[in-house]
């Protein structure tokens, strides 16, 4: 049986373990061994077997850095203010898991707040963060109209602002790459799901579908175009707007959306009126979340790296405050197009469902009638 532990042990395994302790059992200096866990430049001139011993040594002490000491003394907080409309979409929750990736291993914190599309709320957290020392903030989503006085990075902004970088997609190549591939299928009757104007993306991805189709020789008919007037974050956001587009009766055989969730909300409302994807219309997505590819069936999407785009940002707005970058106002991230099973060849003969009186979110609804 092993000894129980006796008050001295105990009080050996709860003594705070410092930069001093580390440095005292590998006869260095603190210096060396602060240099050396922090990767600073000094550590240039450190021999890698020292490093190793220190790292080593490090781990078998369970040393943990003190961050509150380290900002007292360097006069920093290592902390960025993230700001987005909402974290619970798929949308915000990949750019903000792309920004935490790049931050923690760069050993900086963040603070995120969320406002809805409450201009008021925006600005009052933003001087909340300000007060609590955040030295850079990342937005995302989020339409801003004026430079903090502070690094500041935007993904999907959208508005030009002196002195903030803006991490932009280059959506006259995602519409192309999207009408193209409809286009390609046979598709001439193309019905849209437009963005909600409170959305950062909204009103530039639909200027370059409108010009993308003129340059096709693809027509946009008023009556297949349905304006999205909510903020939901499931595919509740598409399921009504394209019942909607189904009333007006106007005969189609694709639908592009605004994005993956309301893309899947359409194809709800499809299925409950009888129309079966791809075979009576195809639907293409938007941003290429992780529910698209197992949607049923898969979703055809055009994929941002929204991941990726939040790493940027990170990086940007490090190097931005350490003087590692020099500013630049737009960094631009080219899209890729992902195929998958809800898309195909257009029908000869395009089909309008006739709606039943059901108001059952997910009930089955009415017959398939042939328009010419």
């Amino acid at each position: 049986m092993s000894a129980l532990p006796t008050k001295k042990n105990k009080a050996q395994a709860q003594r705070k373990v410092t930069l001093k302790t580390i440095a005292s059992q590998l006869s260095l200096t603190p210096g060396t061994v602060s240099a050396a866990l922090n990767d600073s430049p000094a550590a240039r001139s450190i021999p890698e077997h020292t490093k190793q011993r220190i790292l080593a040594a490090a781990k078998d002490l369970n040393y943990r850095p003190n961050y509150f000491a380290r900002s007292l003394r360097l006069q920093r907080t290592y902390t960025i203010g993230v700001i987005a409309e909402e974290i619970g979409d798929a949308y915000g929750a990949l750019v903000i898991s792309g920004i935490e990736e790049y931050l923690r291993k760069h050993n900086f914190f963040f603070l995120t707040v969320i406002h809805r599309h409450d201009q008021k709320l925006l600005h009052t957290y933003a001087q909340m963060l300000l007060a609590r020392g955040v030295e850079g903030f990342i937005t995302a989503d989020t339409t801003i109209k004026e430079k903090w006085n502070v690094p500041t990075v935007a993904v999907a902004n959208h508005e030009k602002v002196e002195g903030v970088t803006n991490i932009v997609l280059d959506h006259q190549l995602a519409a192309k790459l999207a009408l193209s591939h409809l286009a390609n299928l046979g598709h001439k009757e193309i019905a849209f799901l437009k963005g909600s104007v409170l959305s950062a993306d909204a009103a530039d991805r639909w200027k370059a579908i409108r010009e993308v189709a003129e340059e096709m020789g693809i027509e946009i008919h008023p009556e297949l175009v349905i304006q999205i007037d909510s903020t939901d974050s499931t595919p509740r956001l598409g399921y009504p707007f394209a019942k909607k587009l189904l009333e007006r009766k106007k005969p189609f055989t694709a639908l592009l959306a605004y994005n993956d969730i309301s893309a899947i909300g359409a194809i709800w409302a499809f299925q409950e009126a009888g129309l079966v994807v791809p075979r009576d219309v195809s639907v293409v997505g938007f941003d290429d979340i992780p529910s698209a590819a197992f949607n049923s069936p898969g979703l055809t999407t055009v994929r941002q790296p929204l991941q990726r785009m939040g790493n940027i940002a990170a990086k940007t707005v490090i190097d931005q405050i350490e003087g590692h970058g020099e500013y630049v106002a737009e960094i631009f991230i080219e899209p890729e197009f992902v195929v998958r099973a809800s898309t195909g060849p257009a029908p000869v003969v395009a089909v309008i469902p006739v709606m039943s009186k059901s108001t059952s979110p997910m009930g089955r609804a009415g017959e398939i009638a042939s328009a010419d």
